[in-house]
């Protein structure tokens, strides 16, 4: 796929992803990296991330990879304090990290439902915090954008995983009030079906009917989540705050909804 924008755009620029090991987060990082930004991917599995902090360098892109679990408060702190001790500022935390499975409703158990919200919900509100309080003691703005998914018409099967995502697009409009005096612009991306390794898990029967439905008759690629970000990011965007970018081929305007 093209990419659009010039290839230094964000030069100078250094941009942590959670979940960047793989799937969207590293087409994330990639795409951020073709356009000059030094990458930092952080996720839980340390081998694929090693693995793909190497291919980012192999491409030429300026890549670290740190280890971190989302759902811990120390965990995160650390991973933040490692930054700053090699003298490493974030001025893009782009929150990618994240999971759940399919489930009804009536068979979640308590852990269940509680451990996706954990890890989608919490998580991201613990790495959100701790990059504004970064960006606080650097005296200096930043841009969070928060992955979440297309779930305009409910995500049936999906109860613990819709709760906790759209808690996170109430979470992006509230802190883009609140830290807006800090310069820190806070946006969402809610993707629909993209093409990715993550889809192995589903039905492909249930997913072709879904993408029948949808305006635009197919699955979105991970470069075009990527390229949003990258202008949500970008100068470009330098007026929007608070927002929830659908990447979704029409699915919330057509009241389909694929299995994720």
């Amino acid at each position: 796929m093209e990419n659009i924008f010039r290839s230094d755009l964000f030069a100078g620029k250094t941009v942590l992803v959670t979940g960047g090991g793989s799937g969207i987060g590293l087409a994330i990082a990639r795409n951020f990296g073709t356009l000059g930004a030094r990458v930092v991917i952080a996720a839980r599995d340390q081998e694929r991330l090693i693995e793909a902090g190497q291919s980012l360098r192999e491409a030429g892109i300026d890549a670290i990879e740190l280890a971190v679990n989302i759902r811990d408060n120390d965990s995160v702190a650390d991973l933040i304090e490692q930054l700053e001790l090699q003298g490493i500022g974030i001025d893009v935390l782009v929150n990618n990290a994240g999971g759940q499975f399919a489930a009804p409703a009536l068979d979640l158990s308590a852990n269940g439902f509680r451990s996706v919200v954990d890890l989608n919900l919490t998580g991201t509100f613990l790495m959100c915090q701790a990059f504004a309080r970064h960006c606080m003691n650097r005296k200096l703005p930043g841009c969070i954008i928060n992955i979440v998914l297309c779930q305009a018409n409910g995500l049936p099967g999906m109860a613990h995983a819709g709760a906790a995502r759209e808690g996170v697009v109430n979470l992006t409009r509230t802190l883009a009030w609140e830290w807006s005096n800090l310069g820190i612009r806070v946006n969402a991306v809610a993707p629909g079906t993209i093409k990715t390794e993550a889809l192995d898990q589903y039905d492909p029967v249930a997913l072709q009917e879904g993408i029948d439905k949808l305006l635009i008759k197919r699955m979105g690629l991970p470069e075009e989540v990527a390229q949003s970000v990258a202008y949500l990011a970008s100068p470009a965007a330098g007026f929007i705050t608070g927002t929830c970018l659908a990447l979704d081929g029409g699915e919330h305007l057509t009241g389909a909804s694929p299995q994720r």
